[in-house]
């Protein structure tokens, strides 16, 4: 466990033993966004805006069997993309989002998914979170972590970062892991998330890494 004070080493090797049990602990870790190739999951990612992945993964057949490319997302209409993706809150803009990705894909990247950060980044929809869940998941490039609210309570409470803000949080993972764990990390912390270190009532007893982790903030609202 941690002490007061801890050093860059030490805390380096504490998030190394997180990582690894983790790893051990959750060997399946993927991505739960269900997609086939770059398009659906951009799509996916997009439509995951404060939604469940398993409200996403009820909307995107229907929605992929009507518009299976850009070239056919970017001519649907907006009314009948609302109504697909209405389950999926704040439909209205996160179907001019996805339409608008699309046309952008189509008309600047001949109907191709960019792979790269800086042209991700100039789609409709798309954030620093979208475009590392796009880069690691389908093209398999590691350019950051993924900060979700699962990844944030986590790495807070494991004591790998004392900040809130995810470009910040983002940048300790960063420092305390090596590139080629990066996206892997948001698919081990996600899981432990969902699985042992809940919101409320995380289960610190039965928690696979207790003997590495703080718990900072468990039993006091967080």
């Amino acid at each position: 466990m941690p002490r007061r004070g801890e050093n860059d080493p030490a805390k380096r090797r504490r998030a190394d033993a997180i990582y690894r049990m983790l790893e051990r602990t959750y060997p399946q870790a993927k991505c739960a966004l269900q997609h086939d190739n770059p398009f659906e999951l951009l799509i996916a990612t997009i439509l995951s805006a404060q939604c469940t992945d398993e409200r996403v993964n009820k909307t995107t057949p229907t929605l992929f069997e009507r518009y299976p490319d850009p070239a056919a997302l970017a001519a649907s209409t907006q009314e009948d993309v609302e109504r697909i993706i209405r389950s999926c809150g704040f439909y209205r803009n996160k179907a001019k989002a996805i339409r608008g990705a699309a046309a952008a894909i189509v008309a600047e990247h001949a109907a191709n998914v960019p792979p790269t950060m800086d042209e991700l980044l100039t789609l409709p929809g798309v954030a620093r979170k979208t475009a590392n869940v796009v880069l690691g998941n389908a093209f398999g490039i590691n350019v950051g972590v993924v900060v979700d609210t699962h990844v944030a309570r986590l790495s807070h409470r494991m004591g790998l970062t004392s900040h809130t803000d995810p470009v910040k949080i983002e940048r300790d993972l960063m420092a305390l892991f090596d590139p080629p764990r990066w996206t892997m990390l948001a698919h081990l912390l996600i899981g432990h998330g969902r699985r042992r270190c809940m919101a409320r009532k995380p289960d610190c007893d039965g928690c696979e890494v207790r003997a590495h982790c703080p718990r900072i903030g468990v039993g006091k609202g967080g």
